[in-house]
């Protein structure tokens, strides 16, 4: 089984990308938030994986953080819901506010994500809920730690000047560390390091 690979990126597309791995080309399905995250192609890239074995085919699911894995793990133990539908929510709503959708019961915002209808959306409710300690407490972006509205803010407010959403969280992250301070202070900070 597969659970981690390391190397280059050669392809990405919404959806699918391909990590050179020593001259082995992994093709992997990946969510539109994990797509929005990578680097350009040529750079070198690390994934989580979940390895999908079926009847006829090995399929390769990748992710960031190992919590968004356990996510995709938990989605893909419903009744009804395959890899590829798993991935596809992911694609459709933000970890945190599909933990916050399963928690207060809201099913017109899970019917809501493309290819989830009124039972798997019950479905999903009824048998995530008991699980929720399991699930990250994640902000919407899902690739910050915790919810904190000033990395939030932070991160946003870097894509909005044009970094790239992978490169802002790290450095925002970075920046925070646990420490509280203002939006100007983060800013200022995560700029000077974003620009050496």
């Amino acid at each position: 089984m597969i659970a981690k690979l390391s190397g280059t990126l050669a392809h990405k597309a919404p959806g699918e990308v391909i990590i050179d791995v020593g001259g082995v080309g992994y093709y992997l399905f990946i969510s539109l938030g994990v797509f929005y995250r990578l680097p350009e192609i040529g750079r070198s890239v690390s994934l989580f994986v979940h390895t999908h074995l079926r009847e006829d085919a090995l399929q390769l699911y990748g992710f960031f953080e190992n919590e968004e894995k356990r996510v995709f793990l938990l989605l893909n133990s419903v009744a009804g819901i395959g890899p590829k539908l798993a991935i596809n929510i992911l694609s459709g709503i933000p970890v945190g506010d599909l933990v916050r959708a399963l928690s207060g019961g809201d099913q017109l915002r899970l019917v809501s994500i493309p290819g989830v209808g009124r039972k798997i959306a019950e479905r999903m409710i009824v048998e995530l809920r008991d699980k929720l300690g399991a699930l990250p407490d994640a902000a919407p972006m899902g690739g910050l730690d915790g919810s904190s509205e000033l990395m939030r803010d932070a991160v946003s407010a870097l894509v909005n000047l044009g970094y790239r959403q992978g490169d802002s969280e790290r450095t925002v992250r970075a920046v925070v560390q646990g420490k509280e301070g203002t939006l100007e202070g983060v800013l200022k900070e995560a700029l000077r390091r974003l620009s050496q």
